[in-house]
């Protein structure tokens, strides 16, 4: 195969992480060539048997370093930036990481005529008082405005084998009496598994999705916020109280929890302030076609997936015997 004759070469920034790993393995199977950046490279390797010999290549990238970003694009003809944080560290913070962070990839692609396919979240808004929606929000139009073709995917939180959102809860039900239900529990969600993100993706570096539109993904359940705990507590084998915690008070315990050394917060006031609004594909979306369902994707179910992987945090593991149904 001559270079005239190679594959496009497609730049997957984040591509070790959660959703990362599963648009490494969408675009590997349509045989692109895939150059993963990311901070550690050497904790990536782990996605190399995705692909074939060659075919996936690592290079060393921050988004707070520009020219970083700069050199990990060169050659690309599609970048994906999947970067994103949920809850700040040190000098990774929202607006440097998913803010500026974006805008550079933005940057770099427009430098060098690459498309981009840019994922953001549900609930994106500038105006938005959480620091997270307001910094994906920014980075949206950041994007637009640097690529105006550029397609964006706005997830609804994310479900599979590495999530943090079950495997959270699932944790603590392991270790805890209670589960709080924020805010009363009421929130509603519309989880969507990884794998049909990645899908969309790679559908987009296909060239099959609409320039410059932007596609909310959702899947089949939508579900409270209550909904989802008493769903892990029943695929784990646990009986848990919950309790209802107002949302003034779990602010002021997460905002305590985010100051204390050397531990990952399992709830921080900025996600607090997320579940005040529900977390759902728009009506505007499902009417423009902009889905799951637009595309003709078929959702994979929470249940058909769920107890697979948290089959470790029931009492015996494996060998914990399912309840009975009613």
């Amino acid at each position: 195969m001559t270079l005239a004759n190679l594959p496009p070469l497609v730049t997957v920034f984040g591509g070790s992480g959660f959703v990362g790993r599963y648009v490494v393995g969408a675009l590997a199977k349509r045989g692109y060539r895939i150059r993963v950046a990311c901070r550690r490279p050497d904790l990536a390797l782990f996605l190399q048997p995705l692909g074939n010999v060659g075919q996936i290549s690592f290079v060393q990238a921050n988004l707070r370093y520009p020219d970083s970003v700069t050199k990990a694009a060169e050659g690309s003809d599609h970048i994906v930036n999947c970067v994103g944080l949920l809850a700040e560290s040190g000098k990774n913070t929202f607006a440097a990481v998913q803010d500026k962070g974006a805008a550079v990839i933005a940057a770099a692609a427009k430098a060098i005529g690459a498309k981009l396919t840019h994922v953001s979240a549900i609930g994106a808004d500038a105006s938005s008082a959480s620091f997270y929606a307001s910094t994906k929000g920014r980075a949206e139009k950041a994007v637009l405005e640097a690529v105006p073709d550029a397609v964006i995917i706005r997830p609804s939180v994310v479900f599979g084998p590495e999530d943090n959102f079950f495997n959270k809860f699932a944790a603590m039900a392991k270790t805890s009496p209670v589960l709080p239900l924020i805010g009363g529990g009421q929130t509603k969600f519309q989880p969507v598994y990884a794998g049909d993100v990645a899908e969309v993706i790679a559908r987009s570096v296909d060239g099959k999705l609409k320039p410059g539109a932007t596609y909310e993904l959702g899947g089949e359940d939508v579900l409270s916020f209550e909904d989802c705990l008493k769903l892990v507590l029943k695929t784990i084998s646990r009986k848990r109280l919950l309790i209802t915690l107002p949302f003034g008070l779990a602010s002021v315990i997460g905002k305590i929890a985010e100051k204390v050394p050397l531990i990952t917060p399992p709830l921080t006031g900025d996600q607090v302030e997320l579940l005040h609004k529900d977390n759902v594909v728009s009506a505007a979306a499902e009417q423009a076609g902009l889905t799951l369902k637009g595309l003709g994707i078929a959702p994979v179910l929470i249940s058909s997936v769920l107890a697979n992987y948290t089959v470790h945090f029931r009492p015996q593991g494996q060998f914990t015997r399912p309840a009975k149904a009613a």
